[in-house]
């Protein structure tokens, strides 16, 4: 036999030959089969994964960043006072977007012998059409009642859950109300529903209740201040550097509290949510690339002859070695790719799959009460796919070396001696 040149033709066809089962070697061709689905499984396992977490984390973000302020000022003896001299100064500080007056409250919201849980925040128009988030969901109309002392704007659960519709009344009872000699009695009020709004966010949806700035001041005892002053920044992420400059348009006596901070622990829990996935579902593609080796040493023992013969032609221990590593890898490379397809073609109709496996089940599969969003995000990140696809390959190559070395150390001799 002529020298071969690395990776010839002929090294190709061989391994080719020997990945095409035979009947006597079908039980090998199944390991084989099983290592293929095993890889094609974790990469797209591993894929879809991690782009629901990144889906689920930029949606859970761009909703709370959407409703609520990257960073908010407040003043260490409480209120804030002449509240729109320091939003005008606080837009001043290069990278603010908007400042934003605001009073935030709990209250107690009744209607027909019901009682619930909400949160009030006052808000002025203006501010509050910029809020996209919320404004561009608005029902029709709810704005043209809003400047009015005793209109208020609800979320769709909350109203859902209440059973109210646009012109209805809703009770608000807060429980700081005017002091009296029995002590404290709480403010009870009657307000018109405007209109609601649907941010797709069940925790927003089903708690929040926005009010003229006006009202919510006459309606908490706060007249002539705010509770705070919510900033939005032009780079949410890199929040921290704007800390410095609005600490000191502010003054001294100034509180500052960021999104990180009032999220910490949620975005903590998603961080390390995340990492231990990646890491458990990369077990289902190291089992498999295991499965490879174990099918290529069964290979090696089963084509002991046809390794002798070869040799006693001419072939290298280099040459056999590779023909079992082109036997490997390609078992490795068509699962990695195959389930490189499956995993973006999961992701791509993600939303569909999940309303079609509900339907045949007939369970609620992703409830947005729990999960917080009405529909499964996923988004796919190129650098995250390209970081799966390398480490599947790897581990595919680094399987097929121990079999192709033992495989290219087998003696002619002692192999023909036992055929």
């Amino acid at each position: 036999m002529a020298s071969q040149r690395p990776f010839s033709g002929f090294e190709w066809m061989v391994a080719a030959r020997y990945l095409r089962a035979k009947r006597q070697e079908s039980f090998i061709s199944v390991i084989s089969g099983f290592s293929l689905i095993g890889i094609a499984l974790g990469v797209a396992t591993l894929i879809i994964v991690m782009s629901v977490m990144n889906g689920f984390r930029e949606e859970l973000l761009g909703r709370i960043l959407g409703l609520n302020g990257h960073i908010i000022v407040q003043s260490e003896t409480g209120a804030v006072m002449d509240y729109d001299a320091l939003a005008a100064k606080l837009k001043m500080v290069p990278g603010v977007r908007n400042a934003t007056p605001i009073i935030e409250g709990q209250v107690l919201i009744n209607v027909d012998n019901a009682s619930y849980g909400a949160l009030v925040r006052g808000i002025e128009r203006p501010d509050f059409e910029k809020l996209t988030t919320v404004s561009s969901t608005l029902s029709q109309g709810a704005l043209d009642g809003f400047d009015e002392g005793d209109s208020v704007i609800i979320g769709a659960r909350l109203a859902q859950k209440l059973g109210l519709l646009s012109g209805m009344n809703v009770t608000l009872v807060a429980p700081k109300g005017a002091v009296t000699p029995f002590g404290t009695t709480p403010r009870i009020k009657t307000y018109r529903v405007a209109g609601t709004f649907n941010v797709g966010m069940s925790e927003y949806d089903q708690t929040f209740i926005f009010m003229p700035l006006s009202e919510a001041q006459l309606f908490f005892g706060m007249e002539g201040s705010v509770g705070g002053i919510e900033i939005m920044v032009t780079r949410p992420d890199r929040v921290q550097d704007w800390l410095a400059p609005i600490l000191m348009a502010a003054g001294p006596r100034s509180r500052i509290i960021t999104w990180q901070q009032m999220n910490s622990s949620l975005f903590g829990a998603l961080t390390v949510e995340r990492n231990v996935m990646f890491l458990i579902l990369t077990l289902i593609i190291l089992v498999a690339a295991l499965n490879i080796i174990s099918g290529l040493i069964m290979l090696v023992k089963d084509k002991g002859g046809d390794i002798a013969i070869l040799r006693t032609m001419g072939a290298t221990q280099s040459a056999v070695m590779r023909v079992f590593f082109i036997a490997g890898a390609a078992i490795g490379t068509i699962g990695t790719f195959a389930g490189l397809l499956i995993g973006i073609l999961f992701c791509s109709n993600i939303e569909n799959i999940r309303q079609f496996l509900s339907r045949i089940t007939g369970t609620t599969l992703f409830d947005p009460t729990i999960y917080f969003l009405s529909q499964m995000p996923a988004k796919v990140d190129p650098y995250e796919v390209v970081a799966v696809v390398l480490m599947s390959l790897g581990l595919s190559f680094l399987a097929t070396l121990y079999p192709s070395w033992r495989a290219a150390r087998l003696d002619p001799v002692e192999a023909l001696r036992y055929e």
